[in-house]
């Protein structure tokens, strides 16, 4: 009897990392995600995110872009300025889905901008579509 996984489920080496000064969003989101079969490291602000990034090697990188002192239009710039994951897609979380917003967080480098609150099938659609290529 063969196993595999169920169509949805990533890859066991998908690691996605969420950022966001909100513990409510942030733990919302690493529910959905783990949820959903993925590996998720956290982190409260874009500091920690820089920190950590190189050691959990992240397959797509959930950004919120209101934050303190490194906001998440900064953070994708400086994670998008690394050679080492230049090509990471970055989804931007943004309480108001307007079009400054969008356009900011393109010219930061970001894939897509997702509205706050956090829908599940809307994260979940967005990190299926942008990890498509990733692993096949």
């Amino acid at each position: 009897m063969t196993h595999s996984l169920p169509p949805q489920a990533p890859s066991d080496s998908a690691c996605i990392l969420v950022i966001d000064d909100s513990a409510t969003s942030r733990s919302a989101a690493e529910r959905i995600l783990r949820e959903a079969g993925y590996r998720v490291v956290v982190a409260e602000n874009g500091f920690e995110a820089l920190a950590k990034i190189a050691d959990c090697q992240p397959a797509l990188i959930v950004c919120d872009i209101v934050m303190p002192r490194l906001d998440g239009y900064r953070t994708c710039a400086l994670i998008k300025a690394s050679a080492a994951f230049h090509a990471t897609p970055v989804l931007m979380l943004s309480a108001k889905e307007g079009l400054f917003d969008r356009a900011r967080g393109a010219m930061a480098g970001a894939s897509a901008c997702l509205a706050k609150p956090l829908a599940r099938e809307a994260l979940l659609e967005a990190v299926r579509l942008h990890l498509a290529g990733h692993f096949e």
